[in-house]
């Protein structure tokens, strides 16, 4: 038995998101003595392996697991924190913050408006 198309969307999405931190912000910290040119370029590179992870997460939520548009895009920015959060700690050695949690809260009243009214079914 496998994974629900569910499941698979969210796991892509978090792994994508490693990717996507990396690329966006990781430069700034390993890369901040080199020309920009050479971060951006580095960046894509690495952004490459996000876009290989989201475009067939978002084609699994959308096209079997039948995720809206808005549903998918509220998943992907609530996932984004989650997964920012531990990067900024780990990676970029950030301090943890207060505004992050409530940031976190907003964001979970976004996921319960979008999905209040549950994942639609095909055809409707």
């Amino acid at each position: 038995m496998g994974m629900s198309p569910a499941v698979q969307t969210v796991l892509l999405l978090i792994a994508s998101n490693f990717f996507m931190n990396y690329a966006w912000y990781g430069h700034l910290k390993h890369l901040e003595h080199r020309p920009w040119l050479v971060a951006a370029l580095l960046s894509w590179g690495v952004a490459l392996f996000e876009y290989l992870l989201q475009v067939p997460a978002n084609r699994i939520g959308a096209q079997q697991a039948h995720f809206s548009f808005g549903q998918l895009k509220i998943m992907q920015e609530v996932i984004s924190l989650s997964v920012f959060v531990p990067f900024s700690y780990v990676v970029l050695k950030e301090s943890l913050k207060l505004d992050y949690v409530l940031a976190a809260a907003c964001m979970g009243g976004a996921v319960f408006f979008v999905f209040r009214g549950g994942v639609p079914t095909p055809g409707s």
